[in-house]
């Protein structure tokens, strides 16, 4: 079984770095990490600060953009080029299939993640600020979130086109992004909305968990500081983890279920 998926991780991973967008979304955050330059010298004393927040935000955009871009193709590829057909037939449940193809896309994002984290690394030591054990914990965490916004695409994949996958998976990401605002946001409104609003935020993963870069008006979580610890990175994983095993045996269920005749 295991032998199973990891062949189609392997070759979902081949796969994936053919595609020539994520390329582009390597100039990208490159170039983003580069915007830094101007940036802070804009900022008096705060080029360290101004690096730190730009590279980290560009890992958690970039990165969750690209995961849900993945996420949405790979597995509706396979549907629409009918080799989903000669892959049925072999002795491989449906489920190996959907976890593997999983497995490939976090393979390919944790790499996409790493040279991420190195350009912003690069940038930090060039403007003397070194990679601090808060900035480490940071990317752990931005790592996490990518991963979990992976598993929501390819939930939305397993019984979507891509572009309305597409679309629910963006949605969940900003709603999850803007948990806290949205609570406050509805705690002066009626009682159906509030209703409403909390079943919603239920329901989606809590990204804003990944978060603790740049945060204004909460100082509680800031990688400016030592106020983030190993425990609260262990528990915000254990609850990407949750939500990767849940959203992933959904998908199984839902893909199992699909007819490719």
């Amino acid at each position: 079984m295991i032998g199973r998926m990891w062949a189609i991780a392997l070759n979902t991973f081949r796969e994936a770095v053919r595609i020539r967008v994520l390329y582009g979304i390597l100039v990208l955050v490159v170039g983003a990490n580069l915007m830094t330059l101007v940036l802070g010298q804009m900022a008096v004393n705060e080029q360290a600060r101004v690096t730190r927040d730009i590279g980290l935000a560009s890992v958690s955009l970039f990165g969750s953009l690209t995961a849900i871009f993945l996420g949405v193709f790979l597995l509706y590829t396979e549907v629409q080029r009918r080799t989903i057909h000669a892959i049925v037939s072999k002795p491989i449940e449906r489920w190996e299939f959907v976890v593997g193809k999983y497995l490939g896309m976090a393979l390919v994002l944790t790499v996409l993640v790493a040279v991420f984290a190195v350009a912003m690394a690069l940038m930090l030591l060039w403007k003397g600020g070194g990679v601090t054990g808060p900035v480490v914990k940071a990317v752990v965490l931005a790592w996490f979130e990518v991963q979990v916004v992976a598993a929501v695409a390819i939930f939305f994949s397993s019984f979507s086109t891509p572009f309305l996958s597409g679309i629910f998976a963006l949605a969940v990401w900003v709603i999850g992004r803007v948990t806290p605002d949205l609570e406050r946001a509805t705690k002066s409104a009626s009682a159906a909305i509030q209703a409403t609003s909390k079943i919603a935020l239920q329901i989606v993963p809590d990204l804003h968990l990944y978060s603790i870069s740049g945060r204004p008006g909460d100082p509680t979580l800031s990688v400016h500081g030592d106020f983030v610890s190993w425990g609260y990175v262990a528990t915000a994983a254990l609850h990407g983890m949750g939500w990767i095993v849940a959203l992933l045996a959904l998908a199984a269920v839902l893909f199992h279920r699909r007819d490719f005749a």
